[in-house]
């Protein structure tokens, strides 16, 4: 803990005389009786300005959960700090999506009295955001909807720099991928997890054609042959998990990011989430996902305001206004290999027995 060295006065500690004195419209230092400062424009220079603060926050959060997951081993205690960080870096987001509210209090005439002074200043150019983006995993080669000599021709060659060397950095992608791949309850002695989950995938598929077959009579032939094959598809895709030449060649397609072993754990974890040691690396996977959804919407709701501020126009950064927002938003998702993994669940009463040796392995023993 540290000890006082002195008083203390809010403003300087705060530094507000920097903080507030950093908001200088450019309509009115360009402003004449012909075209008088705008009022909003002081509104869009604030509630950007708070954006990149909560960015310092959410990066200085990430950066601690990087720095844990780097060591070459996590411990246990570790993830009481990974979850508080995770789930503060979620609050935030919800916070920053409310401003949306607040900047739709000015009307698309407003921003227009001041737009064209911006050129050609763009939210590409936020450093911070793009930071966040590459340290959980979504670099610019992985970015779609826009390539990369276009996301990086609109930076500074200092930040073109220091982006481009965070990107050769281990992201929380990876470093949870490295993790999940060392996790070792699902092989142990003569217990294989997956030789019995592929049994019981087998039974509950079986299950679900004897079902289409029972009530083939209530059906057409386009709808029972539809049901057979999305049960085919249902099939090969529970396949793609297990086999390995497949899974590459679907990581080479970008269909998924993560390694084999890397999902195969993170869904052990997922099937057996109320197992003591699994409980708080569930709740660390669903803090990831919801991360991940939480930008997918402040990306569409960034979408939804740019169209209903600027129609069909183009962005001050030369891009193409809300129809790029819209297709970064369905693209750039980085945990999605996660979301996916709920295709492979059971209902709990189908899951595997687990031995007794791997079940100690997974309880505390007080």
């Amino acid at each position: 803990m540290h000890k006082s060295h002195g008083p203390v006065y809010y403003s300087h500690y705060l530094m507000l005389d920097k903080l507030l004195g950093a908001q200088e419209p450019l309509s009115r230092k360009y402003a004449s009786p012909e075209n008088p400062e705008s009022h909003e424009e002081t509104l869009f220079i604030v509630v950007h300005q708070a954006y990149e603060l909560w960015f310092k926050q959410i990066l200085h959060d990430l950066d601690s959960v990087l720095v844990i997951f780097n060591k070459s081993v996590v411990e246990d205690s570790d993830f009481g700090i990974i979850i508080q960080r995770l789930d503060r870096i979620t609050k935030i987001q919800t916070m920053i999506l409310s401003y949306m509210d607040i900047l739709e209090t000015m009307s698309p005439m407003d921003f227009l009295e001041f737009r064209s002074l911006l050129v050609p200043a763009s939210g590409f150019q936020s450093t911070q955001f793009r930071e966040i983006e590459i340290k959980l995993g979504l670099n610019t080669n992985n970015r779609e909807s826009i390539d990369r000599e276009f996301f990086l021709g609109r930076l500074t060659e200092g930040d073109r720099d220091r982006l481009t060397q965070l990107e050769n950095a281990p992201s929380l992608l990876r470093l949870v991928e490295k993790w999940l791949e060392r996790m070792p309850f699902t092989v142990s002695g003569q217990f294989n997890f997956w030789d019995e989950y592929k049994k019981s995938i087998a039974d509950f598929l079986a299950e679900d054609e004897a079902t289409i077959m029972s009530n083939m009579a209530g059906l057409s032939d386009k709808d029972l042959q539809g049901q057979l094959e999305n049960l085919k598809i249902t099939r090969e895709t529970f396949s793609s998990l297990f086999d390995v030449e497949l899974h590459q060649k679907i990581i080479e397609l970008g269909q998924r990011k993560l390694s084999q072993k890397a999902i195969l754990n993170a869904l052990f974890i997922l099937l057996y989430r109320h197992e003591p040691m699994l409980t708080l690396p569930q709740q660390m996977i669903t803090l990831m996902m919801n991360i991940d959804e939480n930008f997918t919407t402040w990306r569409q709701r960034h979408a939804l305001m740019a169209h209903r501020m600027l129609g069909t126009k183009i962005g001050t950064g030369g891009s193409s206004g809300h129809q790029y927002l819209k297709r970064a938003a369905d693209s750039n998702r980085v945990f999605m290999d996660l979301f996916n993994l709920s295709t492979y669940l059971l209902p709990s009463s189908r899951l595997p027995v687990i031995p007794t040796e791997v079940r100690r392995q997974l309880n505390f023993h007080v």
